[in-house]
């Protein structure tokens, strides 16, 4: 396993790392989560990620237990708020009541005396930023996370907050969870630079689409047992979709074995490539999906094998 630095913080992650969202706690049950995280730490995955509303916070109770085996100063525990987590007025953004309720909320259902990294969900019209990165700042202070960082936030929002934080000579933000694949290039052209710019590590998320860069869906068939056929996910993956989308997965296929590697582990060396990421995070639902995903970090492929796919997925 390779280990990258999150930005210019001296926290070391895993380049491929294990999530939880519409997995664990949701098509994987308790006993099988905790086979997949031993799997994971056993092939030196050392960074899980989490939110308070994936499964209704059963993917933080069910993460928590399978760590729960796992020396705490052995691996980095990340989690979200911002979503509505209860049906008050006040239980959803980034107000400094709800970031602190929803941290110790959080706590309690991981089983953990805090978090590694405390992420923003989104970003919060409706809250000054100020506010919201104060409350981020108490909590390191007070111990209860040790590095906070954002989600799917625009540049400008990025910017602007890490401005905020100096100004106010409060912690850094560290990173940014974006969505970003071969299909979803979006971050690219300021995002990414932004984040260099800031020292903020990107830690991104579906990095094989969904599962389309698996070949899953090759001929636009829907398996029974896939996201897209379960009514409660299957809106995630619909723009993954088209014909063009499913054209690339065809050919990402094709290239992928002629250097004996499968599909979905050539385009997590892709998205691998660059070196403002972080770690890139993957979500299984057996340990035997997992060791196949993680293989990609021995795939040794030359950088001129990518250049085919810049212009037709960009």
């Amino acid at each position: 396993m390779e280990y990258r630095k999150l930005g210019r913080s001296g926290l070391r992650v895993s380049a491929v790392s294990l999530g939880s969202w519409i997995t664990l706690g949701y098509k994987v049950d308790a006993q099988k989560t905790a086979e997949i995280v031993r799997t994971a730490f056993d092939l030196g995955v050392n960074f899980y990620d989490t939110a308070d509303v994936y499964s209704g916070g059963e993917a933080e109770r069910v993460l928590g237990s399978a760590l729960s085996h796992i020396p705490r100063k052995d691996y980095v525990l990340a989690s979200k708020c911002y979503f509505p987590s209860a049906e008050g007025p006040n239980d959803r953004g980034l107000s400094r009541k709800h970031i602190m309720e929803s941290c110790h909320a959080s706590l309690k259902r991981l089983s953990v005396d805090y978090l590694d990294l405390y992420q923003c969900h989104r970003f919060d019209p409706d809250t000054p930023t100020e506010e919201t990165m104060r409350a981020l700042s108490d909590l390191i202070r007070q111990g209860k996370i040790l590095y906070a960082g954002v989600s799917e936030w625009t540049a400008e929002q990025i910017v602007d907050a890490c401005h905020l934080c100096r100004s106010m000579n409060l912690d850094p933000l560290v990173s940014n969870q974006p969505v970003y694949n071969m299909l979803e290039r979006k971050i690219e052209p300021e995002i990414l630079p932004a984040c260099a710019r800031e020292g903020i590590g990107n830690i991104v998320f579906s990095p094989l689409a969904q599962g389309v860069l698996t070949g899953k869906y090759a001929g636009g068939t829907i398996p029974k047992d896939s996201r897209a056929a379960d009514k409660n996910t299957e809106g995630f993956i619909q723009r993954y979709l088209d014909e063009k989308s499913l054209s690339l997965a065809k050919r990402v296929a094709e290239v992928a074995k002629s250097y004996g590697a499968t599909s979905g582990q050539f385009a997590l060396r892709w998205c691998l490539r660059r070196p403002e990421l972080a770690s890139v995070i993957i979500g299984v639902t057996s340990a035997t999906q997992l060791r196949e995903n993680i293989a990609a970090m021995d795939l040794e492929l030359p950088p001129s094998v990518f250049d085919e796919f810049e212009e037709s997925s960009s």
